[in-house]
This record gives C-alpha cells, sequence and structure tokens, in this order.
C-alpha cells in the first residue's frame, strides 16, 4: 500500500481524480486544500485511508506542517502529485506585478517547497514518485497568459535537473503536460477581471479570456483518462520522463518539436560557426 499526497485538492480538478484513481488501487491519500471543508463529504466513506489537510501551498509553514502531519499518520509519502496551481490573464508587458508573483508563488515557488519538505522521506528510504504537473503552455508558450506558460516553463526545467539528482536515491520524476482537460479550471475566468496595464493589450487579453470562457466545460480531455494514462506511465518498465496529456496537446507539442528541429537544422552552420 502506497501513500500519496495531493495538492490542491478543489473538488472538480485533477487532484480528487488523482485521490480516487489511488484509492482504487488500494491506496491511501492525503489531499490538500484551502477550503477543506469542501472535501468532507467526499472523503467520510474512505475512512481512516484519506487525510485532508488544509494547505496554502504558497505558505512554507503549512507545507513543512502537513508533510510532517501526512508522515506521522501514515509513516511516508511515496507519491507526491504537485497538482495545485492556476494562471491569470495578462500581457508579458503589461500584467500587474501582483500577478506576475502571484503566477509564480503558486505555480513554481509553492512546487519547490512542497518537494524539499517531501524529499527527505523518500530519499531516507530509497524510494519514491514525484509527479510534477505543467501543461502543455509549460512547452509552448500562450499569448496573455504568458507568466503562466513562464513559471511551467521553468517547473519544466527544475523537474529535468531533479530527476537527474534524485535518481541515485531511488526517486523517480515525472512531468505531465495536460492541454485542455474538463475540469473546473476555465469555470472561473468568467467572473475573472482584465487587470491589463497596457492598452494596447486589453484586445488581445479580453480575447483569450473570451476564449476560455466559451471553452468552459467543452473541452476535450477527460480527467480520468489522463489520471489514467499518467499511472501507466508510472507503471512502465521504462517510466518516461515526461507525457503530454489530450489529442489537441500532443498534436501542438509534436509541431512545436518539428519546427524546432527543423529551424535548428537549418542554423546548423551559424550555430557550430561559433567555436574556436
Amino acid at each position: 500500500m502506497r501513500t500519496w499526497f495531493v495538492t490542491g485538492g478543489t473538488p472538480g480538478g485533477f487532484g480528487l481524480v488523482y485521490a480516487e484513481a489511488a484509492l482504487k488501487q488500494g491506496d491511501q491519500v492525503v489531499v490538500t486544500a484551502r477550503r477543506p471543508s469542501e472535501l468532507q463529504e467526499w472523503a467520510e466513506p474512505h475512512g481512516d485511508r484519506v487525510l485532508v489537510l488544509q494547505l496554502d501551498v504558497t505558505d512554507v509553514e503549512q507545507v513543512r506542517a502537513a508533510v510532517k502531519t501526512a508522515e506521522e499518520r501514515f509513516g511516508g509519502i511515496d507519491v507526491l502529485v504537485n497538482n495545485a496551481g492556476r494562471g491569470w490573464f495578462g500581457s508579458v508587458e503589461g500584467a500587474p506585478d501582483e500577478t506576475i508573483r502571484r503566477t509564480f508563488d503558486l505555480n513554481l515557488f509553492a512546487v519547490v517547497e512542497v518537494i524539499r519538505a517531501v524529499l527527505p522521506g523518500m530519499r531516507a528510504r530509497g524510494d519514491g514518485w514525484i509527479v510534477n504537473m505543467s501543461s502543455v503552455a509549460g512547452l509552448v508558450g500562450a499569448q496573455g497568459f504568458g507568466y503562466y506558460s513562464a513559471a511551467k516553463f521553468a517547473l519544466e526545467g527544475l523537474s529535468e535537473t531533479l530527476r537527474h539528482e534524485v535518481e541515485p536515491f531511488g526517486v523517480r520524476v515525472l512531468v505531465v503536460e495536460p492541454g485542455a482537460f474538463r475540469t473546473k479550471a476555465f469555470a472561473g475566468f468568467q467572473n475573472e477581471p482584465v487587470n491589463e496595464t497596457v492598452d494596447a493589450y486589453v484586445p488581445l487579453v479580453e480575447g483569450v479570456k473570451a476564449a476560455f470562457v466559451e471553452h468552459d466545460g467543452k473541452q476535450e480531455g477527460d480527467p480520468e483518462r489522463g489520471v489514467q494514462a499518467v499511472i501507466s506511465a508510472m507503471n512502465a518498465p521504462v517510466p518516461p520522463q515526461r507525457i503530454v496529456l489530450g489529442n489537441s496537446g500532443y498534436d501542438v507539442v509534436v509541431a512545436m518539436h518539428e519546427n524546432a528541429l527543423v529551424e535548428l537544422s537549418a542554423n546548423e552552420k551559424l550555430s557550430r560557426g561559433a567555436d574556436f
């Protein structure tokens, strides 16, 4: 029986889908959320196999306390799913400073703190999985969501390095890159204000917001199938380093890599000519 620690357990998101999949396997789960009362009814049927904890992942002391509580309750954390995260609208030039910092605090620095809190236990046991929920936007930039993309790009690089650092200790790292999935991620955008500080970008940002709102409830991705794909990847004889989820996301990422390879090849002479 493994113990999962899942952040971002808000109902309607990937977090609870991970938790339910783990429970179906016979595992036990720690689910964190800013408002744990929303999970009380969901958790009750699972009894002692579920521990719901209040956690603002941007609060370092809360992170450390939650991990300590989970380890004391279940004896250790075997699978960490860094799922908490979200983005805010804004152009690169005109997003408010508060929005930029909030984006990185939640999508990058909070992940760092959770990893740092969980890793000592995993290293001591010589085993563990760290599953970092990135995004297709962590591989392909998204207009009007540049700082969310930047934070996810940073998470990709962090995960790449982390993978090599923890491999000798028996800890594995998987990066998950979903496209558009039918969670409640888009639901709050309807009432999200456009706080763009540069007028020239307001039409762009408003158009991005309108596209998200219009697509809410119509996303192609099935969260349950997505999580099952992740678990299958973890259980593969040779687990992948990353997995893209969803048809549209897959196509976008493949096109990005193909275009990058064409451009790289076209400029090979310039690249190789830069050495002494």
